[in-house]
């Protein structure tokens, strides 16, 4: 009899309505791993920032989608299509669940689906290709709450990075250069120069990166294997960050920066957000619009943004081979089995279930 595999899809979540953009927003400014002060500081905070962002920034944002976000569509989507391929494995019988972290399906209720569907093991895999504090450890330990309020127990793995994944980087380059090469076709009659790919990612404030966040060396793990895949001759690229929220300092350059210095260098920009694997707020607002518009702003000749890779067959194939690999074992390991992180990332996934490894319940691991 084979065994039943459950596989969890962590993403991020998004408002499904315009009334549900100041909630999620709250669900996110709430998280510890994002606003790292006491509970009332930042329950205080948290309920500031909701109020203001969904009236002006993220209300506007997400009007551009109708009001609410994608994410959830083409998380499904993505879910679907991870099913069918791990079904062609024929090793097991898998069902794929998608979890949000802050917004529905949130933790407990996709619990609750996957103890009524019975499984044998629980593979978790985050689509966050570069592991962080503030996405994939977030939603484990929000997974892990929900397990033990449930009192769910079952062997679970944790594919807690796959920066370099090789599927996810051929899908990438596969979008990069077919966007490159229809940017060259578009700009050769114009005397200016061959384009700029900028690999954008989502930004973090520095002080979480000083404290052992390995994000932004895996961010810059995953640029430089897609310009390798790429093998373009002298190819102009560059790595920046998006989204920033806040006073604080933040990884740079910004996008914004770069693109002012593309507008200087009087480059094409070929945008690609290489930290998200489907389209949502940040990829289709804020670089499809406003990055748009500040580019044409600042005379930037050309610019065009690179779908994510969304459910590419190499993309999702690898992904299933993942899966399937981690169905015969217990705990948390990246793509390939070993450690990734430079070892100043205190914070590697792998280095903090090492340090707080002792006696867990099969459900939950150590973050």
């Amino acid at each position: 009899m084979k065994k039943r595999i459950a596989v969890v899809l962590f993403n991020l979540g998004g408002p499904d309505k315009t009334e549900s953009i100041r909630p999620f927003l709250f669900n996110f400014f709430m998280d510890k791993n994002i606003i790292r002060l006491p509970l009332p500081l930042r329950f205080f905070i948290a309920t500031l920032i909701a109020q203001r962002r969904s009236r002006r920034e993220a209300g506007e944002s997400y009007g551009f989608l109708g009001g609410g976000s994608p994410l959830l569509v083409n998380t499904q989507t993505q879910a679907q299509a991870l099913k069918a391929a791990l079904l062609t494995l024929g090793d097991a019988e898998y069902e794929v669940f998608v979890c949000m972290r802050y917004w529905h399906p949130l933790s407990a209720e996709v619990v609750q689906k996957v103890q009524t569907w019975n499984p044998d093991r629980i593979v978790l895999l985050p689509l966050y290709p570069q592991y962080s504090t503030t996405t994939t450890r977030s939603s484990l330990q929000a997974w892990n709450k929900a397990c033990a309020q449930a009192g769910l127990d079952l062997p679970t793995s944790l594919i807690c990075c796959y920066p370099e994944s090789r599927g996810f980087i051929k899908a990438s380059a596969d979008n990069i250069r077919r966007v490159y090469q229809q940017a060259l076709l578009e700009t050769k009659d114009k005397g200016i120069k061959p384009p700029r790919v900028l690999f954008s990612a989502h930004g973090l404030p520095e002080d979480i990166i000083r404290g052992g966040d390995p994000y932004q060396a895996q961010c810059e793990q995953s640029a430089r294997a897609m310009v390798k895949e790429l093998d373009i001759s002298e190819l102009d690229w560059a790595i920046c960050y998006q989204s920033r929220v806040g006073p604080k300092k933040w990884l740079s350059p910004s996008t914004g920066e770069a693109l002012v210095q593309a507008a200087k260098d009087g480059v094409p920009v070929i945008i690609y957000p290489h930290a998200f694997v489907s389209e949502h707020v940040e990829t289709l607002v804020e670089i499809e619009v406003e990055y748009r518009h500040e580019a044409q702003h600042l005379g930037v000749p050309y610019f065009v943004r690179v779908p994510t890779v969304g459910s590419a067959d190499s993309f999702i194939q690898d992904l299933a081979n993942t899966v399937a690999a981690h169905a015969r074992q217990s705990g948390i390991t990246p793509y390939g089995g070993v450690r990734i992180c430079p070892l100043s990332s205190r914070q590697c996934c792998m280095a903090e279930c090492h340090v707080n490894s002792g006696a867990l319940p099969h459900g939950q691991l150590a973050a």
